[in-house]
């Protein structure tokens, strides 16, 4: 097993993240046979409601990981909710699942999605150094 901090957080809706403020992070990569992962947050207890939603339904949610360093790259996640427990005025989240694919391509992908909305020049230079910090979602994901 290997462990690392996590740096953020974020649910996927769409094609955005809902970056969610954490106290502190862990995420194990268990490095088995079924490649899972287990990510632990810390959170205001106001999110609890949140997650307790998630689990009843027994729904697999998408998200964005920083992992390590706040320059790395986010990586994507299929995960569900395991654990919710209340610490004080703060909430422990458990969840456990799997990267939902490499980081391939993601550049070229962009690149190309830019060009068809028909960026050029300049604007495509820049929008395209935005996105690859911001990391949207494709659409040909």
């Amino acid at each position: 097993m290997k462990t690392f901090k996590m740096i953020s957080f974020g649910l996927l809706s769409g094609d955005k993240a809902d970056y969610l403020p954490m106290h502190d992070g862990i995420i194990i990569n268990q490095e088995n046979s079924h490649r899972m992962w287990i990510l632990e947050m810390f959170l205001d207890v106001e999110h609890k409601e949140r997650f307790e939603k998630l689990k009843a339904e027994d729904e697999l949610v998408e998200a964005k990981v920083v992992i390590s360093y706040p320059e790395n790259e986010p990586a994507a996640f299929v995960l569900a909710v395991d654990t919710i427990q209340e610490i004080g005025d703060r909430v422990s989240v458990l969840l456990k699942g799997r990267l939902k694919r490499q980081r391939s391509e993601y550049a070229e992908q962009l690149l190309s999605e830019l060009l068809d909305r028909g960026f050029e020049g300049q604007a495509l230079l820049e929008r395209f150094e935005s996105d690859m910090r911001s990391r949207p979602r494709l659409k040909k994901n």
